[in-house]
């Protein structure tokens, strides 16, 4: 295997360009072949580190997935590292206890509704959009790494992420 004279990279030795940098190997400048190889590149400082394992996401962009149906939000409560992360288990118990308010709602205007159908028309119009800004908000407010709190599930989500 030949490696990039520019960044080092390991590339096939038949390659007429680096697929990580795009620079023109030594075959295709007309250097030939009697060009000797760059030195292997050193291992990345991370391997043998005694550090504590990193997550695969971000717990911000965890956080934010919370929000994205309950799936997310059940999968963060059930495997590790999230399980044990305060902000990710903050965002996805919010999650699951504002889907179940957001449920009973619903259901408490279905039943509203069979009695004055024409009258909950709009009514559900403003509840599809209002549900769309508060998860936009939510979604939001998560990426930036903030713990915004709804009004009773808020909390109710913050006892449960502490415990």
């Amino acid at each position: 295997m030949a490696f990039c004279a520019s960044c080092g990279t390991q590339m096939a030795d038949n390659a007429a360009f680096c697929p990580n940098c795009g620079k023109a190997t030594a075959q295709a400048s007309g250097a030939g072949a009697s060009a000797p190889p760059p030195p292997t590149p050193a291992p990345p400082a991370s391997y043998g580190s005694s550090g504590a394992p990193t997550t695969p996401l971000e717990e911000n962009i965890a956080g934010m997935f919370a929000y994205f149906t309950i799936i997310p939000a059940i999968i963060f409560l059930l495997i590790e590292p999230y399980n044990r992360n305060r902000f990710v288990r903050f965002h996805s118990f919010q999650c699951l206890f504002t889907v179940g308010a957001l449920i009973v709602l619903q259901v408490a205007l279905s039943l509203v509704g069979y009695a004055l159908p024409l009258v909950m028309f709009p009514i559900w119009g403003l509840l599809w959009l209002a549900e769309f800004a508060l998860w936009l908000l939510l979604v939001i407010k998560a990426y930036q790494h903030q713990m915004f709190k709804l009004p009773v599930v808020g909390d109710l989500a913050e006892k449960q992420a502490g415990a």
